[in-house]
């Protein structure tokens, strides 16, 4: 015990206690120390190279190794720019099966998903760093349990009914191609559809309508799409006009018809 106290009793014994807490100190933050900024950017670069790998298999064949895009001699578009289209654009094509295409077309229908969830991020940092443009958007901008079904139904109604149906059941555009049906969309793919402009669908950007704007309108589609559907037929699920219209064309017509084949049999 005393050999213990003369120890304490030393001069250097504080700088000793002091050199193990800072080296304990040091090993529990390298512990539990988020990572760093250089293992992020270490990260980011791997993943980007493998974008570019997965790139230069999958799409490279008509957008160009660099994403520039492909003309045919004909002036034919092959495959459009990819330069500045963001990270958003490519997850929402990728993710849900659009591209790559199985075959040239008009448009590029939603299909079975080829690609993993890793590969599709992969993709999408590689196109983002091409140049800057739409990011995937986080949770929080496309939860419809945060949004307000009121309001997005009459921004949908404005902007988006006339192609899309007035409640999302889709239509038909010119030249082959068509608005699709909104119901069993991902909310995520109706928001980064807004912020991209797939096809023939113009770009809402923020000025036109806020994220906010984006997410009541997700939120009236989700709505819409769990309403029950009262009758056998849902024609559309837009109401009594189009049921009326269907009784009037079918029923009547159908009367009308058979008074005629009546009249045609007594004379």
């Amino acid at each position: 015990m005393s050999s213990l106290s003369a120890r304490r009793r030393h001069p250097m014994a504080p700088v000793a206690v002091l050199l193990l807490a800072l080296l304990a100190l040091g090993v529990v933050y390298a512990a539990f120390a988020p990572t760093s900024r250089a293992q992020v950017q270490a990260q980011s670069s791997t993943q980007i190279d493998e974008g570019q790998r997965l790139f230069a298999i999958g799409c490279a064949s008509c957008h160009g190794l660099g994403g520039e895009g492909q003309i045919r001699d004909t002036g034919e578009v092959l495959g459009p720019s990819l330069v500045g289209v963001g990270a958003a654009s490519v997850n929402f094509q990728v993710a849900t099966g659009r591209m790559p295409m199985s075959a040239p077309g008009a448009q590029a229908p939603r299909k079975e998903v080829q690609y993993t969830e890793d590969q599709i991020d992969a993709l999408a940092a590689y196109v983002a760093s091409l140049a800057p443009g739409p990011p995937v958007p986080t949770p929080d901008q496309y939860d419809p349990e945060q949004g307000d079904p009121s309001h997005g139904g009459v921004l949908y109604r404005t902007n988006c009914a006339s192609c899309h149906n007035t409640t999302g059941q889709g239509g038909a555009l010119t030249y082959g191609k068509y608005a699709p049906a909104l119901t069993g969309v991902e909310p995520i793919h109706m928001y980064q559809a807004m912020i991209t402009g797939p096809q023939s669908m113009p770009v809402f950007n923020d000025q036109v309508l806020t994220p906010e704007d984006k997410r009541d309108i997700i939120a009236y589609l989700q709505t819409v799409e769990a309403a029950p559907n009262p009758g056998g037929l849902g024609i559309g699920r837009i109401g009594p006009v189009s049921e009326g219209l269907w009784a009037w064309i079918i029923g009547i017509g159908g009367l009308i018809g058979a008074a005629v084949w009546i009249g045609t049999k007594a004379s």
